[in-house]
């Protein structure tokens, strides 16, 4: 039997404050890197609080499935699929800023219905279920009501990957149609879109364990989540958060 939407959503608030809250033990101390064979980097942080939050899930959901960044796939057939990013922007987190986040989505028969981004050391918690709205720390949030490009704030992560990734013309399009461009990106950005705190936020490359957390919060509080052609997938590897009424021009941007 699946749980309840609030069920779901009620366990990975605390699985996510579990895992976050283990995070901090680390963060701004003398930690070692390691790279990853994709040279990205990763902490021993980021390993023992997946496994924290992967205890947790399966010792209340033993038949339950999980899909986690450091640790792989656990029952990768179960119709709920937790999926986890204990430490999303692990180079902030190295550095000692506070804008990294843990990241919990839940899946249920390949569908995002529940998203938790944690930023644990600002303590904001911004959680989501479909029907259910978007909060922060508990009030209820809304994405701006911004129509024009000329009065957005626009966010990204790095713009070394955007050129990477072969996005660079359009991205810089976009940043000179928008009022404001920075660089507080990685979830936390697409966080500031749904907590009303910025307009867009693009991301040229995304994992299911970046994108599943993200849909559910930018979405129920009003506001658009798609890949680079338009549309609402969390598997397509690229994502933009935005306020729905942009949504026109930045397709038209990419297109």
């Amino acid at each position: 039997m699946i749980p309840s939407t609030a069920e779901l959503l009620d366990a990975a608030i605390g699985f996510a404050r579990l895992g976050g809250a283990h995070t901090l033990r680390y963060f701004r101390t003398s930690l070692e890197v390691i790279r990853k064979s994709d040279r990205s980097p990763v902490t021993i942080a980021d390993r023992e609080a997946e496994w924290i939050i992967r205890e947790a899930i399966l010792a209340r959901y033993s038949d339950h499935g999980i899909i986690g960044e450091e640790h792989g796939v656990v029952n990768p057939d179960a119709r709920v699929q937790w999926v986890l990013d204990p430490i999303d922007g692990t180079v902030s987190f190295i550095h000692g800023i506070p804008l990294y986040t843990t990241l919990i989505g839940v899946l249920v028969d390949g569908a995002p219905i529940v998203g938790i981004i944690y930023a644990p050391a600002l303590d904001e918690l911004c959680d989501a279920a479909v029907g259910m709205g978007t909060r922060l720390n508990g009030a209820p949030v809304r994405v701006r009501a911004t129509t024009d490009l000329a009065d957005a704030t626009f966010l990204t992560t790095d713009e070394g990957n955007i050129r990477k990734h072969g996005y660079e013309a359009p991205a810089l399009a976009l940043r000179e149609a928008c009022r404001i461009h920075r660089t507080w990106g990685d979830a936390y950005g697409h966080m500031m879109v749904a907590t009303g705190r910025a307009d867009v936020m693009f991301d040229p490359i995304l994992n299911i364990w970046d994108a599943a957390a993200l849909y559910p919060c930018v979405t129920e509080a009003g506001g658009t989540y798609m890949d680079v052609t338009g549309k609402p997938d969390i598997r397509s590897g690229n994502g933009i958060s935005c306020a729905p009424g942009l949504r026109d021009a930045i397709r038209t941007t990419f297109s």
